[in-house]
Order: C-alpha cells, then sequence, then structure tokens
C-alpha cells in the first residue's frame, strides 16, 4: 500500500491505533458528512468512518458506544475496533445497502418476503437500549424543531405548513422514550441474501418515541419505487409491527403510527430543501443534491396523500 496522496493521513491514523500492518486501503463512494475508507488488516477486513481533515469534532465516541450497547442488545451491528471523537474503526460486514438491488436482484428474492418481520425485530431490539446510558442525546419537540427550520428557509411550502398544522393538532400520546437510531430504512441496512445483516449510520440517533423508527421506515421515499409494499418497499405493516411486538417492542397504536409516517414524510421533504439550497447558493456544487432538491414536490405529493383533509 502506498502512503501516498490522499490515504497517507488515514494510513497514519491506523497505524496509530492497529497494531498489524495495513493493507488494500480505498475510499469508498458515499458520505458526503463523513469519509469511509475500506482496508484489512492483519487479515481482517474493516471499515474506517471519521470526520474528514478540518471538520469540526463530531463526537463519533457517542456513535461508538451506541454501536456497542446495540450490540449487547442483540441488534446486528458492526463490531467496534477502535474509537474516538474523530473516528470509529469497525468490523466491515459483506452485503449489499443499495436499495434497487435489494428490491430487485434475484439474489434477494427470498430474503425480501422476511425483511419488513426481521426489521420489526431488530427494531424492538433497538428500543431496548438502555436510554439512561445516554442521557447526552437530544429529544426535542420535532413539530416545533422543523417547523423553525421550515420558517428558516424562507420559502412557501404550503403543503408542508399544512402538515405542520395537522400534526401540531393530531400529535398522538409518547409512547414511550426509548433510544431512536433516527434513520432506520432501507439503505442504511446491510442485507445478504438470508436478510439483514447490519444498521448502519447512527448519527441522527437521540431519544424520543420508538414509534418514530416505524413510522421513518415506512416513508414512500424509502420504498425506491415499490409502493405496493409500504415498508421499505419489501414488506407490509402487518409483518413490521406483529414481529415488534412479538419481540417484546410494546404495542403499537396505528394511528400513531401514521402520524410519525406523515411526520417522517415532512421531515424527509424539508431535508430535501435543505440539500438542493446547497447546490443552488453554491455552498456545495454537487448534482447529487440538486437531483435531492428536485424531489421536494413529490414529498409535498405524499405528505397531502397521509392527511384527511378532502376525504369521504
Amino acid at each position: 500500500m502506498s502512503d501516498g496522496g490522499r490515504d497517507a493521513e488515514p494510513a497514519a491514523l491506523l497505524r496509530s491505533v492497529l497494531d498489524a500492518p495495513i493493507e488494500n486501503l480505498r475510499r469508498l463512494s458515499g458520505g458526503a458528512s463523513r469519509e469511509t475508507w475500506s482496508f484489512d488488516c492483519g487479515g481482517r477486513p474493516l471499515i474506517l468512518r471519521r470526520d474528514p481533515p478540518g471538520a469540526p469534532k463530531e463526537g463519533m465516541a457517542v456513535e461508538a458506544r451506541l454501536l456497542r450497547a446495540a450490540g449487547a442488545c442483540g441488534v446486528p451491528v458492526p463490531e467496534v475496533v477502535a474509537a474516538e471523537s474523530s473516528f470509529i474503526v469497525m468490523e466491515r460486514v459483506e452485503g449489499e445497502t443499495i436499495p434497487r438491488k435489494i428490491l430487485r436482484d434475484d439474489a434477494f428474492a427470498a430474503a425480501r418476503p422476511a425483511l419488513a418481520a426481521q426489521c420489526g425485530t431488530v427494531l424492538a431490539a433497538l428500543h431496548r437500549i438502555p436510554v439512561e446510558d445516554f442521557a447526552d442525546l437530544p429529544d426535542t419537540d420535532q413539530v416545533a424543531e422543523w417547523r423553525d427550520i421550515l420558517d428558516s428557509l424562507g420559502q412557501p411550502h404550503p403543503a408542508f405548513e399544512l402538515g405542520l398544522r395537522w400534526l401540531g393538532e393530531n400529535r398522538p400520546p409518547r409512547s414511550g422514550t426509548t433510544v431512536v437510531h433516527g434513520d432506520f430504512r432501507n439503505g442504511n441496512l446491510i442485507v445478504g441474501p438470508e436478510g439483514v445483516r447490519a444498521v448502519l449510520d447512527w448519527e441522527l440517533a437521540h431519544r424520543g418515541d420508538p414509534l418514530e423508527d416505524l413510522g421513518w421506515l415506512c416513508v414512500k421515499a424509502w420504498r425506491f419505487g415499490v409502493n405496493d409494499k409500504p415498508v421499505g418497499g419489501f414488506g407490509d405493516y402487518d409483518e413490521l409491527v406483529g414481529a415488534y411486538e412479538d419481540a417484546g417492542g410494546g404495542h403499537v397504536d396505528r394511528d400513531a403510527l401514521m402520524w410519525w409516517q406523515a411526520m417522517g414524510t415532512l421531515k424527509w421533504g424539508i431535508m430535501c430543501i435543505v440539500q438542493g439550497s446547497l447546490h443552488v447558493s453554491g455552498t456545495v456544487r454537487s448534482v447529487e443534491l440538486a437531483a435531492i432538491g428536485r424531489r421536494v414536490c413529490e414529498n409535498e405529493w405524499d405528505l397531502l396523500d397521509l392527511l384527511p383533509y378532502g376525504r369521504d
């Protein structure tokens, strides 16, 4: 392995925390906010996730604590090998993360019918993480938070304004307070021919209502075109909820689940505005961000379709 060029700094970092030689170091695509590097160490396949050079330190040690706690509760996660405030070294889990392949390729044909129930079982385990051990995670009023974010953008979006009004007026009682993954969806799961192998991307974890994770998984955007399967494009509500309840995740009120699906749809729509604005403003020139910005109207439609206005 050459230490020259862009891999010199991560190579030096890895040598400082691992005893065995570092081989096959290469940066993986994806991850706008953090870098992901694949490498081998002493014959063991590993992953380095780190904040890019010069970025503010974001406390990846908290993410490492979450991964370790999740693993102890039975959540399939990569094993953490080393971690500090700006990086995590973890086991490299083989499998697929690209949703369109998971939903369409023959290699995952046997896995797809089981995925919704597997997700329910995994989420029940995830919500058993001792929440008292993570008092440092935020617990915010999401309706107020996303209303403030929308107001700060200075753009008229009547569909989102209507959605925020409905969400505020019809908020269900909180079903409990747990650690919430915050981005549990198709695309953040490593899947093999047998099903879910690992849950990734814990950087949005917080404390809150556990139904938030179930509702987010059901947001239409994460079905990637397979719209007759409301859970991630691969399953039905009954499969997800039944497995969640059977695994000890607690009772799921269906109206509350649909409220959280609407909340997730609104959140993703506003996120699309934010990401598209980064490109339009010139802050970050990116075709990917521009394409995400064009999806705002899709989420407005999806949100309106979830609201009861105008229905018989």
